[in-house]
């Protein structure tokens, strides 16, 4: 483990260890110990209090008196995981711990992921139908997106029997974990059951399944590098070029599609509805309003490009304006500020006179833009002006009296402009 340290740590950099209590992270914990004099570095702890298990508060103490008898600080955190939660207990929480995790002040955070953990992932990948990037399964150093530490995975080498004889032969006390014992949990029921019969027919299947998944991981960071090349003439911003999508053949636009996706911080779709987006985004007609949900985002099509946009908010019920300098417009997801100007903007006496509110397009809006000119309809100056589709519904407008005189990024009401010697009120959207 010392090579993984030297590859990853530089000297004197903060180090936290995840702590459960069990076999794994015990061990991690002495092999930390026996390292500091060597390859110095600070060593912090941090135990996930789950609370659903009887013995959970035990657990703490234990990392308690562990750290404690070692002068190793701890923090435990106590979390609450809803039995009943949509995404399983499980999942929720993993959910929670990352969440810990993520907002953690130090270099890097120690995981004890060893090589059957490695393998069980690879095998459940596996089965789930991931690609080469899933089934490269852990790493061994993980940036993690909004993450302050680096994760980082020192015992992905070593087999579990191997922690377990040097815990034995030091007399290392640990805590087990009863919900390990589960079976109806998948990855449990694979490591009790599944992975004891491979390796009766298949000697040393953690180790050979492992090297497979270091193999998919270079498969995947070649179609990466594959990706970041054609994002070249591909990407621009946040612009996915939808012709230079149809010049790929399938399989590489789909791997441009994917890094598209994940440079925005999505989780990927389906392959299914991954095709059906590459589909549309490829072949429909040059004038089709292309929208396709991905879960958290929108994918959208627009004057030949693809953009990720998240969906507009769901409330639609128009705010009222009652003086304040700013008003959040829930409808349009943003506040608008209300500056006070003189011979500029929307006359205050008209504004105070009538009653003012902000929402967003319903459809059959018009403006006048300029004084004597003819009221236009606000669907012909969104296209004028260039507005994508998914900005328009989502677009804060003012009204005064049931009357339109405001859209932002158009402009106002010319028949209720400031004269240069009047009181006016220019609203903007706050960035």
């Amino acid at each position: 483990m010392a090579d993984v340290l030297g590859r990853h740590v530089p000297p004197h950099a903060r180090l936290t260890l995840a702590l459960s209590g069990g076999l794994d992270s015990v061990a991690l914990l002495y092999v930390l110990l026996a390292l500091r004099a060597p390859h110095p570095f600070e060593l912090q702890a941090v135990h996930v209090h789950h609370g659903l298990s009887p013995h959970a508060d035990d657990w703490a103490d234990f990392c308690d008196r562990l750290c404690a008898a070692h002068a190793v600080e701890l923090a435990i955190h106590r979390v609450q995981i809803a039995r009943d939660d949509p995404a399983g207990v499980e999942a929720a929480a993993r959910r929670e711990r990352q969440r810990i995790f993520a907002a953690l002040d130090a270099d890097f955070l120690l995981t004890a992921h060893h090589q059957d953990d490695q393998a069980e992932t690879l095998l459940l990948q596996l089965l789930r139908g991931a690609g080469p990037k899933g089934l490269a399964a852990m790493a061994e150093r993980h940036d993690r997106p909004g993450w302050r530490a680096t994760q980082l995975r020192p015992l992905l080498s070593i087999p579990r029997v191997e922690l377990l004889r040097a815990a034995r032969e030091q007399g290392v006390a640990w805590v087990d974990d009863e919900s390990n014992r589960d079976t109806r949990y998948r990855r449990n029921a694979l490591r009790q059951q599944v992975m004891p019969l491979l390796a009766q027919h298949f000697p040393g299947a953690s180790r050979t399944l492992a090297r497979a998944a270091a193999l998919q991981a270079d498969a995947a960071e070649l179609l990466d590098d594959l990706a970041r090349l054609d994002a070249r003439e591909a990407i621009a911003g946040d612009r996915l070029d939808c012709a230079a999508l149809a010049r790929f053949s399938t399989v590489r636009a789909r791997n441009l599609l994917r890094h598209f996706i994940e440079q925005h911080g999505q989780a990927m779709p389906s392959l299914r509805r991954l095709d059906e987006a590459l589909h549309q985004l490829r072949d429909a007609h040059a004038d089709a309003q292309v929208r396709v949900n991905l879960g958290q985002m929108e994918l959208w099509r627009y004057r030949g490009g693809a953009y990720l946009v998240p969906p507009a908010p769901c409330w639609a019920e128009p705010v009222r304006w009652q003086g304040e300098a700013a008003i959040w417009v829930p409808a349009a997801g943003v506040h608008v500020r209300m500056d006070r100007t003189s011979g500029t903007g929307l006359r205050q006496t008209a504004l105070a006179a009538g009653e003012v509110t902000f929402g967003v397009r319903a459809g059959g809006e018009h403006l006048r833009l300029h004084a004597g000119g003819p009221r236009r309809s606000l669907k012909n100056l969104l296209q004028e002006h260039g507005i994508p589709p998914w900005l328009r519904a989502r677009m804060p407008l003012m009204w005064c009296d049931g009357r339109l005189v405001w859209a932002a990024g158009i402009g106002f009401e010319a028949d209720l402009g400031a004269a240069p010697d009047e009181t006016g009120m220019l609203p903007h959207v706050e960035p």
